[in-house]
């Protein structure tokens, strides 16, 4: 994938495995559904999850954006994170992230109810702003047919801009 293929797969999809390092054990992973603003790409967790308490300990994360289909293809996003915590980018993050699991906007009357539960649940916002994404370009199997020619290498970095 070229700079805009990548770019135009992360704003195509909307979940992602969240990766972090945990301060006790090895690495961690949580599926989360993301928003794209501008050149970041938006996170909503509590302030008491271990993704913004791993935030708060070092910026580097790293996305796995999913692709919703079988078989799976994925491109690993590389960022540094940083916690947001006004409450009403917290609102909105959630207004759109409902939005998507929805598939269907959110209508307006129903952003007071989504602003409490961001207060209740102290929503915050992890803003990632992607340096690198790890390009390693899927190979499927379909069908015996596709064994012949096959090939796999290594994979590298690639910068986000």
């Amino acid at each position: 994938m070229n700079q805009e293929e990548r770019r135009k797969f992360v704003a195509d999809h909307r979940t992602a495995v969240f990766g972090f390092n945990r301060k006790n054990n090895g690495p961690a992973m949580s599926i989360v559904y993301y928003v794209v603003d501008g050149d970041d790409l938006l996170v909503s967790t509590m302030a008491a999850r271990g993704k913004a308490k791993a935030v708060a300990r070092s910026p580097k994360v790293s996305l796995a954006i999913l692709d919703e289909k079988w078989p799976p293809t994925y491109l690993l996003v590389y960022g540094n994170a940083r916690i947001e915590t006004d409450i009403e980018a917290a609102t909105d993050l959630s207004v759109r992230i409902f939005g998507l699991m929805a598939e269907s906007p959110m209508p307006e009357d129903v952003r007071p109810k989504i602003r409490q539960s961001a207060i209740e649940e102290q929503r915050v916002v992890l803003r990632v702003t992607p340096y690198g994404t790890f390009e390693t370009p899927p190979r499927h199997v379909y069908s015996a047919d596709d064994v012949d020619g096959l090939t796999h290498w290594t994979s590298s970095v690639l910068p986000w801009s």
